[in-house]
């Protein structure tokens, strides 16, 4: 049975790769330090062990413990407004545990690597949807992070045979259709949570951060793939790297929602009103960040299943309704 390391799998996007890999039988240890992830999010069918990437000794001893065929990379800082404010430590934190767990993973004859990488490292790019072959130009430090990371295994690949998967996304959404794992951050900054959460009460109005931008109804336009679709995308990289070399994969559905859709979407879904107002633009944000997915697809034959947006937020309302507290409900 092949066997998996998953870091960052109490998180996110790394619990829903995390049932997509027990899903298909494999075997799945998780490394997380918890200081995001959630001990809850992790089914009892993997094994966890609560450990930090900085110590270097602790993850030597999981890949002495175990033989991985292959490790999936999600462990990392991510909220970009951090990054501007202590740029330094997201670069040691991101680029530093990346590359030494990379490094491990060579010396264990574990030459399979997925790494959750960032539509960020574009910065603001010079076309949209954005492509592989787009002009990347971080904007922050964060998106800094993962280009030297994906250069750094890049070196991996010349001198050590590492085959590795860089896969590029901005913002994941919803639940797992099943119930079984959703979006618990603390603090919450994505926006299908908290216009759920202004709509069920559970916080204050939505401040919609300007409504004059050179789009359609003048808020700003992202890219929001489902969480599981997305997990299901870390798979069919990790399938490819089998039988071809390393690759770098952008995600993103082609056009984007704006926010005003999203609040649209969110009151259509659960029909209940979203307090919401008007406030100033935040500096950076560029009216459209929206992502291809066309070389994905050619080349893996991966398809969303779950690409409707009120598909999207139908899986997320269904969760935070259930679970008002997050994982605090389940222990």
């Amino acid at each position: 049975m092949p066997r998996y390391l998953v870091t960052g799998g109490a998180g996110f996007v790394g619990s829903h790769a995390v049932l997509a890999l027990l899903d298909r039988g494999h075997e799945v240890v998780v490394l997380d330090n918890l200081s995001q992830g959630h001990r809850a999010a992790v089914p009892a069918a993997a094994t966890l062990v609560e450990a930090d990437l900085a110590d270097a000794k602790r993850v030597a001893e999981v890949f002495a413990s175990w033989r991985f065929d292959a490790v999936l990379h999600f462990a990392a800082l991510s909220l970009v407004g951090a990054s501007m404010r202590e740029p330094l430590h997201y670069l040691a934190e991101n680029v530093g545990h990346s590359l030494r767990l990379a490094e491990v993973a060579i010396k264990a004859g574990c030459l399979r690597f997925v790494l959750s990488s960032t539509a960020a490292l574009f910065g603001e790019p010079d076309r949209v949807p954005i492509d592989e072959d787009c002009r990347i130009a971080p904007s922050n430090p964060y998106g800094d992070s993962k280009r030297m990371v994906e250069e750094g295994l890049a070196w991996a690949e010349r001198i050590h045979g590492l085959r590795y998967a860089a896969l590029r996304y901005f913002n994941a959404a919803g639940s797992d259709p099943a119930g079984r794992a959703g979006e618990d951050h603390d603090p919450e900054t994505h926006l299908v949570p908290l216009a759920i959460d202004a709509a069920l009460g559970r916080r204050p109005a939505l401040t919609v951060f300007g409504d004059d931008y050179a789009t359609p109804d003048g808020t700003c336009i992202r890219d929001y793939v489902h969480v599981s679709d997305l997990a299901e995308a870390h798979l069919a990289a990790l399938r490819r790297l089998e039988t071809h070399g390393s690759c770098r994969y952008n995600i993103g559905s082609g056009t984007g929602a704006s926010v005003k859709e999203v609040i649209g979407a969110v009151e259509r879904v659960g029909g209940r009103q979203v307090p919401h107002s008007i406030g100033p633009r935040r500096a950076g944000d560029p009216a459209v960040l929206v992502a291809a997915s066309d070389r994905l697809r050619a080349e893996t034959g991966w398809t969303p299943k779950l690409g409707a947006l009120d598909d999207i937020v139908r899986t997320a309302w269904a969760w935070r309704e259930a679970h008002p507290k997050g994982y605090g409900d389940r222990g």
